[in-house]
C-alpha cells in the first residue's frame, strides 16, 4: 500500500485553528484552515495486462497507461495503488468505485460516471473532463491540478481537505454539495453554482477570476479577497434586493 506523509497545518497541528468556522489568529483576525494535501508514495507497478472492465473488480498496484476505457463498466470498482496515465474515459462508468493512493494524468473523457464514488488520497493532474457525474461523490485528501473540467456535475459531493490548483472549472455544479476545507489556488472558476452549499474553511482567494452564477448567498463559511468581493459586488447587490444608481437619479424612466 502507497506510504504518505502530510504535512503543513493539518488539524491539532502548528498553525492550525480550532473550531468549525476555522477560528481565530493572533489579534482575533480570522484563521481559515489550509486543506492537508495528499502526498502518495506508489509502490512498484505492474502493467495493465488489458482487457474490458469488470463491475466490483480489484485493480491493485497497477500502470494503466494510455488505455482507451470509454464505455467501459467499472461500477463498484476498488483502485488501489494504481497509476492512470493517458486513459480515455469517455462514458466510463465507475459509479461507486473507491479510487484510492492513486494517481491519475492526463485522463480525458467526456460524461464520465463517478456518482457516488469515492476519491482518498488521489492526486488528478491534467485531466480534460467534461460533463463527469460526481453528484452524491465523497472526495478527500484530493489534489486535482491543472487540466480542465467542463459542467462538472458535484451536486450533494461531499469534499474535504480538496485543493483545485492551476486548473480552470467551467460551470461546475456544487449544488447541496458539503465543502471542508477547500482551497482554489491559482485557478480559473466560471459560473459555478453553489445553491444549497455548505462551507467551512473553504478558501476562494486563489480563484481568479472568481463568477458564481448561483448561490452566492451561500459564501458563509468561505473567504474571499477584497477584490473579490469588489467583483461580486452587484451579485450580492442583486441577492440582497438593493438597486444600485448613480446619484441624481430617481430610478424612473
Amino acid at each position: 500500500m502507497a506510504r504518505r506523509a502530510v504535512g503543513g497545518a493539518g488539524a491539532g497541528g502548528p498553525g492550525s485553528s480550532r473550531g468549525p468556522g476555522g477560528g481565530t489568529g493572533p489579534g482575533g483576525a480570522a484563521v481559515v484552515r489550509a486543506a492537508r494535501r495528499p502526498e502518495v508514495r506508489l509502490p512498484p507497478l505492474e502493467t495493465y495486462a488489458g482487457g474490458d472492465l469488470e463491475p466490483d473488480g480489484d485493480y491493485d498496484g497497477l500502470r494503466i497507461e494510455e488505455v482507451d476505457l470509454a464505455g467501459q463498466d467499472g461500477a463498484g470498482s476498488r483502485f488501489l495503488d494504481c497509476a492512470l496515465t493517458g486513459c480515455v474515459l469517455d462514458e466510463t462508468v465507475l459509479r461507486r468505485a473507491r479510487l484510492l493512493d492513486s494517481v491519475l494524468t492526463g485522463v480525458r473523457g467526456v460524461g464520465t460516471d463517478l456518482a457516488e464514488a469515492t476519491l482518498r488520497e488521489v492526486e488528478l493532474a491534467d485531466a480534460r473532463l467534461g460533463g463527469a457525474q460526481l453528484h452524491g461523490a465523497a472526495l478527500e485528501r484530493v489534489l486535482v491540478r491543472g487540466g480542465k473540467w467542463d459542467f462538472a456535475n458535484l451536486r450533494r459531493a461531499r469534499l474535504k481537505d480538496v485543493v483545485f490548483e492551476g486548473c480552470v472549472l467551467v460551470e461546475p455544479d456544487f449544488g447541496g454539495a458539503r465543502l471542508e476545507r477547500v482551497q482554489f489556488v491559482d485557478c480559473a472558476v466560471r459560473g459555478a453554482d453553489f445553491t444549497a452549499a455548505a462551507f467551512v474553511d473553504v478558501d476562494l482567494r486563489g480563484a481568479v477570476p472568481l463568477e458564481i452564477a448561483r448561490g452566492v448567498d451561500r459564501l458563509a463559511g468561505a473567504v474571499i479577497s477584497p477584490a473579490q468581493l469588489l467583483d461580486l459586488a452587484p451579485v450580492l447587490a442583486a441577492e440582497l434586493g438593493v438597486r444600485v444608481m448613480p446619484e441624481g437619479t430617481d430610478g424612473r424612466g
